[in-house]
């Protein structure tokens, strides 16, 4: 476990900046279907995330990643499916903080906030075959790889694959009740604020689907 002091807080319309300063640049989205971001761009996207809290059922939770007083990434977690309890879970951080353990820890806050606080059964996570350090975090986090779909989203070198990996409440609880989580102890409680100390998933390009 990393010793790293992360903060995630409900992002607002004034972070817009801040997540430019990563959208903007061709190493942080080279694996996505987004960007490099335009201005314009990017305050639309933080528009939309700040405007899904209001919505109902709420399906998407958007949060800026805070480390050493500063924004520097996102995480998000959406509610796929509120009948089958299913969700996904994405984040990114800036390129200047990769290698510091930050991903670990947005991701298990991410993972508690669906099974501790939404009582999710299913959490999934995509990512492309070609970023090995997504895939070491995710397994890390304790989900199991689950298989390898092919040309699920068109980016600017071509069509690129998705490696799917997922985690069940049993899963989650188990390593709760043993008091060891495969990434560290479990955090506090979802609140408005968790404090915990180069993976992004699909979820930001895509809509709810119930």
């Amino acid at each position: 476990m990393s010793e790293c002091s992360v903060t995630l807080d409900r992002i607002a319309l004034d972070d817009w900046r801040d997540v430019h300063s990563w959208a903007r640049l061709a190493e942080a989205c080279r694996f996505q279907p987004w960007g490099p971001n335009t201005e314009d761009q990017t305050r639309d996207f933080v528009k939309a995330a700040v405007e899904a809290w209001s919505h109902e059922p709420r399906q998407r939770f958007a949060h800026v990643v805070r480390f050493e007083g500063a924004v520097v990434g996102m995480g998000e977690l959406r509610v796929r499916s509120h009948t089958y309890r299913q969700g996904e879970i994405s984040y990114l951080v800036h390129p200047r903080v990769w290698g510091r353990g930050l991903g670990t820890e947005v991701g298990r806050s991410l993972l508690s906030l669906g099974f501790d606080q939404l009582g999710l059964h299913r959490i999934y996570a995509t990512c492309d075959p070609r970023n090995l350090g997504s895939s070491r975090v995710l397994a890390k986090l304790g989900m199991t790889y689950e298989g390898h779909h092919r040309h699920t989203a068109w980016i600017r070198d071509g069509w690129r694959d998705s490696l799917m990996f997922g985690i069940l409440e049993e899963e989650w609880e188990a390593g709760a009740r043993s008091g060891v989580d495969p990434a560290g102890p479990v955090p506090e409680r979802w609140g408005g604020r968790v404090r915990q100390g180069d993976f992004t998933g699909e979820a930001a390009r895509r809509d709810g689907e119930e």
